[in-house]
């Protein structure tokens, strides 16, 4: 399934890795020049255009798109599993929806490239065939792969603006690596920790609840916190420093957000790790996850507290 995005990008002639413009080609032109050598032997490919946009301009729409998209073609016994082609800017966050919202029993796989499809060392080729050797292994859950690294929904994220090898899953390491058409996955490497149940009802994108995240820094000023709970604001992730710290000048303000219903979770800015408590502390609020994935869990939870209700 296409999305768009640099895999699908057009630049100019002189093959640069700059300058271009995002989701240009459909999926079926991005896989016409290696479909003989990529598609395992025995195998057959079904193709769908699902959006075409630039990655940085994702939202709850498309997303809702690609999950129906998605559970569509799961739900068929001859669907081994689904590879989609994405921009790299927003690609953690829509694995971790995807994880969250489908908990696929087959492998979903998504892939990107730091090159446009014009560029001299065009990096989407060599991703698109790797992440089709990915899914051919059968591993169940949500999947980015790029660059020869096989990484989970819930550890991946971009960590240079770049570089072909942009991805990382921080000191997790890669869940597997693809080498000659097959993935040596790490022992024991599941897709995520577990989620909430999956979704069988998708409610319209004006429903979902308004998150947003705040960063705790150096000269912080509440006005912001305020500012959003007085827009409608219903929930806010901090990207808190270090272990969880948060700014003095911010703390009054979120509590006051609390007090108007706000829920507020917490977690960590910095790239690596995750706030780590004091032994039999537990805070229901600081989350595992990264500021904006954390984000997308918390919509979840407000969406679906707002469906139980």
């Amino acid at each position: 399934m296409g999305t768009g995005g640099t895999i699908a990008g057009l630049g100019d002639a002189q093959g640069g890795g700059v300058g271009y413009q995002a989701g240009q080609l459909g999926v079926a032109q991005l896989l016409q020049p290696i479909a003989d050598q990529a598609v395992p032997q025995g195998w057959s490919l079904e193709l769908e255009q699902v959006a075409q946009l630039d990655s940085k301009d994702m939202d709850v729409t498309v997303w809702l798109q690609l999950a129906k998209a998605c559970q569509r073609w799961l739900l068929q016994p001859e669907v081994a599993g689904v590879v989609i082609t994405h921009g790299t800017d927003t690609l953690e966050e829509t694995a971790w929806f995807l994880q969250c919202v489908l908990q696929p029993a087959k492998p979903v796989v998504l892939t990107c490239a730091m090159r446009p499809a014009t560029a001299l060392s065009a990096d989407g080729p060599a991703n698109l065939r790797d992440a089709l050797a990915c899914t051919a292994q059968g591993r169940a859950g949500v999947w980015a792969v790029a660059a020869g690294e096989v990484h989970s929904a819930q550890q991946v994220h971009k960590a240079h603006p770049y570089r072909v090898h942009a991805f990382t899953s921080g000191e997790a390491g890669p869940a597997g690596w693809v080498e000659e058409g097959r993935v040596r996955w790490v022992g024991g490497s599941e897709a995520t920790l577990p989620c909430a149940a999956a979704w069988t009802e998708w409610p319209v994108a004006d429903a979902w609840p308004w998150v947003e995240i705040v960063t705790s820094t150096a000269g912080a000023r509440p006005a912001a916190v305020d500012a959003l709970v007085a827009a409608g604001v219903q929930g806010l992730v901090v990207a808190c420093t270090g272990n969880g710290s948060v700014h003095q000048a911010l703390q009054q303000a979120l509590q006051r957000a609390q007090d108007r219903g706000v829920r507020v979770w917490r977690s960590t800015r910095c790239e690596h790790g995750r706030i780590v408590l004091a032994q039999g502390e537990e805070d229901p609020l600081v989350s595992p996850l990264s500021p904006l994935k954390a984000r997308i869990s918390l919509m979840l939870e407000l969406l679906q507290q707002a469906h139980q209700a």
